[in-house]
């Protein structure tokens, strides 16, 4: 049973990788990105139903940030939900997106 509670900021698990968050064994949420230099490409993000609409995406999307600027590198956004994200709020994420 998902008992994260609506509206309050989650703790993710890092992996290679990745940054997760598992509950009994069941994968919630979940963001990958693939190392290209001095640069990621986030390729994949996923959000459990029961937790959609909460700004979970979000906050792992704010957590690929945060562990890319501790290691200087910058984010090419490959998943959809990330390019739009990137585009919806640019004054948060254009430090860090790496443009062509």
């Amino acid at each position: 049973m998902n008992t994260c509670k609506r509206g309050e900021n989650m703790e993710f698990s890092k992996g290679n990788n990745r940054f997760y968050k598992e509950e009994d064994g069941q994968l919630l949420a979940e963001i990958t990105w693939v190392s290209q230099g001095d640069r990621v490409g986030v390729d994949h993000t996923f959000v459990d139903p029961s937790l959609r609409g909460q700004g979970v995406a979000e906050q792992l999307v704010d957590r690929v940030v945060e562990e890319m600027q501790k290691e200087q590198k910058k984010i090419y956004p490959i998943c959809p939900y990330v390019v739009e994200l990137f585009k919806r709020k640019p004054d948060k994420y254009e430090h860090v997106q790496a443009f062509d």
